[in-house]
């Protein structure tokens, strides 16, 4: 086994799913590790060699992948915990981080490492073109490991401030409804023809957009592959004979006063 000194954990973010939106460095670290944990579809991305060990694991599991990942580094192994899109962006690299902090002292002591990756909304931005142009936030909509009263208040605060949403985790099987309760609420603070980016599985063989204006925006028009981009007031749309409009956010503030 390896010297206990040079074990080492990365945590490598893959992109939104094609490959050609993986990064070198990303690349590069997943060459370089020996063991990867990960939900079993981003595990499957990966292109490993016969010495390359595979530890798949479930959703919602990410607390308990962590820990088995420092575990493994702290024995000594170069290991690579994978996540889809961004590691940061409500993924790994958080649960690792938590893990440590939670965890024995030796896991301090592991040589750590965050590789970024392309997250969804920077793939679904691209796809439209340009929504994300000035100042924006992202939400998760899971309430897995937050009240919906909080996320209920953070969906208004940023449409009285003026922000682009991007929402995360917008419905799941064990979720239906959620969506469709904060374009509800959404409607009381922005005006009806924001517009609402639909982006399912962007860069992938099977990406589709849909640009709806706010009065029209439904639950059902996203699933679990998709991420959800809410313009706000100052968000323009382009149109253009026999394409999808362009959707993009001003540079400069053009509103009222606040």
């Amino acid at each position: 086994m390896t010297d206990t000194a040079t074990g080492s954990l990365v945590v490598v973010g893959l992109g939104p799913g094609n490959p050609d939106q993986m990064t070198p460095e990303a690349a590069n670290a997943i060459a370089a590790a020996e063991d990867f944990f990960g939900y079993f579809p981003y595990i499957d991305r990966l292109s490993l060699s016969p010495d390359q060990r595979r530890h798949a694991s479930d959703n919602r599991e990410e607390l308990a992948r962590a820990k088995a990942a420092l575990v493994m580094a702290a024995e000594g192994r170069r290991v690579c915990v994978v996540s889809g899109g961004d590691p940061g962006v409500f993924a790994m690299a958080a649960a690792v981080c938590e893990a440590i902090e939670d965890g024995p002292t030796e896991w301090r002591n592991i040589d750590l490492s965050v590789v970024p990756g392309v997250t969804a909304m920077l793939a679904v931005a691209a796809k439209a073109g340009a929504p994300l142009g000035h100042d924006f936030c992202a939400i998760s909509l899971s309430n897995n490991l937050k009240p919906w009263a909080i996320i209920e208040k953070r969906l208004v605060a940023a449409a009285e401030a003026g922000f682009v949403m991007a929402f995360y985790n917008p419905i799941s099987k064990a979720r239906p409804h959620q969506l469709d309760q904060a374009f509800d609420l959404l409607r009381d603070h922005l005006p009806e023809d924001v517009p609402v980016i639909f982006g399912r599985a962007a860069g992938r063989h099977d990406e589709a957009t849909r640009i709806v204006p706010l009065k029209d925006a439904a639950g059902g028009m996203a699933d679990m592959a998709t991420c959800v981009i809410v313009g706000s007031p100052e968000t323009r749309i382009i149109s253009r004979d026999g394409k999808q409009p362009l959707v993009y956010a001003p540079r400069s503030y053009r509103g009222g006063s606040i």
